[in-house]
């Protein structure tokens, strides 16, 4: 039984969505923005306590003078060990609870989780763009004239931000750091390597954020991508720029950021995936030219998926 393609389809599919034809000076420039940022930071103990960890709330500036949260747990010095992960977390949630940061923290992993901005956590969100907000952020800054007002570029860089405070650090090893997440974080972990070449290790879990036009034409309308079949309602009904909408989400897509990636990548995907339907993810994995690995549940959805949580432990601690 399968929801999607068969499996050996889904390892020959493509995707659909359209690249940008200046999709690469797009991100080039992005960076060059970013890269006029300074990495200063500034860290606020948190109220949560360790033996085996320092846990602080970090806040940096990031694009458009937004104010950056994310979880920082380093652990104490005789136990670190200069690794170091950088977490992200699903659609409209938050870094989390410290617990599972411990964890890595008890392996001598320094982690830094960020919080998305304008979601569930600490994070603010300065984007200014023209047009609807419907539902979500996939659509944010869409109907803009201008393409640098799309959310996830803001996010995107984001991450690199984050990446870039963390490898800066005396502690941490730059070539030793990881990225890791689901649903959103999976796209994000994947979003934040190809935009970052030094990062080492990818535990992608059923990314999102992939082939907007295919998931369009399967009809997808649930709580994660939902927002699409919005803006064309409120904005577009008669799907005169349907064209110019997906080649602009091409440049959030994360099946076009996905062939830049150096490091080695680890995929996870459940071949029930209602929410991230899985032709959409394997159009990013299958355009990965690094060393890389998918993991099958066939049985398995969006939801949790058993033992992963500790296989990507166990993985990272390889480095």
């Amino acid at each position: 039984m399968h929801l999607d393609m068969p499996l050996a389809d889904l390892y020959k599919y493509t995707g659909r969505s359209p690249l940008p034809s200046d999709f690469d000076q797009y991100w080039e420039r992005a960076l060059e923005e970013l890269r006029e940022l300074p990495l200063n930071y500034q860290l606020v103990e948190s109220d949560f306590k360790s033996q085996i960890a320092d846990c602080y709330h970090l806040y940096f500036t990031g694009v458009g003078g937004a104010k950056v949260h994310a979880k920082f747990v380093r652990p104490k010095e005789h136990i670190a060990t200069g690794q170091g992960v950088v977490m992200f977390h699903g659609y409209y949630g938050n870094s989390g609870d410290w617990l599972d940061k411990i964890a890595y923290a008890a392996e001598g992993i320094t982690v830094l989780a960020l919080d998305c901005r304008g979601q569930g956590g600490l994070s603010q969100d300065s984007v200014a763009a023209e047009g609807p907000t419907i539902k979500g952020h996939i659509i944010r800054g869409l109907h803009d004239s201008d393409p640098d007002q799309l959310y996830y570029r803001h996010v995107y860089l984001d991450t690199v931000q984050a990446t870039w405070i963390l490898m800066n650090m005396d502690h941490i090893d730059e070539t030793r750091v990881g990225t890791y997440g689901q649903s959103q974080g999976g796209a994000l972990a994947v979003a934040c390597a190809s935009l970052e070449p030094r990062i080492k290790q990818v535990y992608a879990v059923y990314p999102f954020l992939s082939d907007f036009k295919r998931v369009w034409e399967m009809d997808i309308n649930n709580t994660a991508y939902e927002e699409i079949s919005y803006y064309f309602r409120a904005m577009d009904p008669t799907h005169k720029t349907a064209d110019q909408v997906f080649n602009r989400l091409g440049y959030i897509d994360i099946q076009n950021l996905s062939p830049r990636i150096k490091g080695d990548v680890i995929w996870v995907t459940g071949m029930r995936d209602p929410i991230c339907p899985p032709s959409t993810q394997f159009a990013a994995y299958n355009k990965i030219t690094a060393n890389k690995e998918i993991v099958i549940y066939p049985e398995h959805g969006h939801e949790y998926i058993p033992e992963h949580g500790d296989q990507a432990l166990q993985w990272f601690k390889q480095l």
